[in-house]
């Protein structure tokens, strides 16, 4: 939701140190599509759109090469009628997810969505993006705070018995009670946790022993490729935030760096970020969903929201249809046994109102100001059904201040960082603390670091609970957590309501990791 800064246009190999990224993702796709959404869509419904279809006269060609997902009703007879349908209308189908009815396709055709949505067994039809800019959708709020090697060194000397020799700044494991988990049941190597980002960088010393090659893949364009180091970052420097994510969740206790919250768990990479952008567009998300849900994967962390639109109205018809189609994979991947949780956003929004302002969307092109109805308009994936919606919080135990919340939408909050809130820590830093690529480390604040900290607790809970359900382990999650109800002393930049057991800035509270090992 806040740009990374400085990521460059151009795709960019993977330092030398980390070895070259052997899988090719599908490029940005070219040329200048309408401001909006709505825009493409009026534009489609021009007369010739309805006589490509029955072949009267050849399709167009002369707008942008687009992605599209094709959302059908019906068995495989329907899914070749409707791809017959989709060649006739100048369009290329990149994967069919006949698991559960989403068609990934590319087309030049500007009518190609409405021709799409007049053919019978097609339930929605739309085009997944824009235009390709700059702008990140990674939840995190600014820039990263690299340690340099001297002061890696000097922190070293805080170490207590018993702790990594970065753990003393780790303000956020004692919040959670996650050092004194490690001592009880640091997770089973059964459980893998799956991080939908830009990628990680499983050569860092902290993360290799924990990671799953077997479980990674990038998953950008809408294709799963696993040949090896696909799931790298594509630029190290720039690409650093799923790495980040990673050691929140399980960094192990080696004697080296930082731990993770989970350090006995085992990460998994599925890389979705576009090249020279980090824009996580509907077809990569689709695809690292039924990814996971296909791999074995336990729990997934989603540190994002989806580009191009913050939220995603169904009076669009191409918003519609990205509902559509990511809905579909979550659902998938849940009903295969994934708990799915994911970022509330650093907009510091109130999702339980009935009129926010977005500025920022379509992110990927020329943003229009529109006014949105978050009970309508979702932000993906964090409003889809069955998904644990995590804000952040600050060294204090108080709503971080960049924080979306939202009464009835925030299922728990977790330590996401807050410069604001100082802690106790022999760096004062309030921001979270753990890896980046190239053996490095950092400081970053978000509810991109918030939601780690949960799919960590959670990835705990199914070590002790192997047989719980994704349901269960969020009812777990909610039970286990610690409420300190709306805050009553230092003044906050939101109003909290709702009583202590269930509020707008907590929901059911800041999760447990002793909790989590103990009950």
């Amino acid at each position: 939701m806040v740009p990374l800064p400085g990521l460059p246009r151009r795709r960019r190999a993977l330092a030398a140190g980390l070895g070259l990224v052997t899988a090719a993702a599908l490029a940005v796709l070219p040329g200048a599509a309408p401001a909006s959404a709505s825009s493409a869509s009026s534009a489609s419904s021009a007369s010739g759109a309805s006589s490509a279809a029955h072949g009267s006269q050849p399709p167009r060609t002369d707008g942008p090469l687009l992605s599209y997902v094709v959302n059908i009703d019906g068995g495989r007879g329907t899914q070749r009628s409707v791809e017959r349908a989709i060649e006739r209308a100048g369009g290329q189908v990149v994967i069919a997810y006949d698991r559960i009815g989403v068609i990934v396709v590319h087309s030049a055709n500007p009518d190609f969505g409405a021709t799409l949505r007049r053919v019978h067994g097609v339930r929605s039809a739309g085009a997944t993006r824009t235009a390709a800019i700059e702008p990140s959708a990674t939840t995190q709020a600014g820039g990263v705070r690299t340690l340099t090697a001297a002061e890696v060194a000097a922190a070293s000397t805080h170490q207590a018995p018993g702790q990594e020799p970065l753990e003393a700044d780790q303000w956020d494991l004692r919040a959670i009670r996650a050092d004194k988990a490690a001592g009880v049941n640091p997770g089973s190597s059964k459980v893998t946790v799956g991080i939908i980002d830009t990628g990680v960088d499983d050569t860092h010393p902290d993360l290799a022993a924990n990671f799953s090659a077997k479980q990674s893949a990038s998953c950008v364009g809408g294709v799963a490729d696993t040949s090896p180091g696909a799931w790298h970052p594509w630029d190290p420097a720039a690409d650093y935030h799923g790495t980040h994510v990673a050691g929140e969740i399980a960094a192990a206790r080696n004697g080296i760096g930082v731990a993770g919250v989970a350090p006995g768990v085992k990460i998994a990479a599925i890389k979705v970020s576009e090249p020279g952008t980090a824009l996580f567009y509907p077809e990569s998300v689709v695809c690292a969903f039924v990814f996971a849900a296909d791999h074995g994967i336990a729990v997934t962390n989603n540190s994002y929201y989806i580009d191009p639109w913050l939220y995603n109205c169904p009076s669009d018809p191409d918003q519609r249809a990205i509902v559509d189609a990511v809905r579909r994979a979550a659902a998938y991947s849940e009903r295969k046994g994934v708990l799915n949780v994911a970022a509330a956003g650093n907009s510091d929004d109130d999702l339980n109102s009935h009129a926010l302002t977005d500025t920022s969307s379509p992110d990927d092109s020329t943003a229009v100001t529109r006014t949105v109805d978050p009970h309508v308009c979702l932000d993906l994936p964090t409003q889809l059904p069955g998904v644990v919606t995590v804000s952040a919080t600050g060294a204090q135990n108080l709503k971080s201040y960049y924080s979306s919340y939202g009464l009835t939408v925030i299922d728990v909050a977790a330590p996401g960082g807050d410069g604001r809130q100082i802690p106790d820590t022999p760096s004062g830093n309030g921001r979270i603390l753990s890896t980046l690529p190239g053996g490095t480390y950092g400081y970053l604040q978000g509810t991109s670091m918030a939601s780690p900290h949960v799919a960590a607790v959670a990835a705990l809970i199914k070590s002790r609970h192997p047989h719980a359900s994704p349901a269960q382990l969020q009812a777990l999650l909610k039970i286990e957590a610690n409420n300190p109800g709306c805050p009553t002393g230092p003044a906050q930049d939101a109003t909290c309501t709702g009583p202590k057991a269930y509020n707008s800035f907590y929901g059911h509270g800041i999760v447990d990791a002793l909790n989590a090992v103990t009950r």
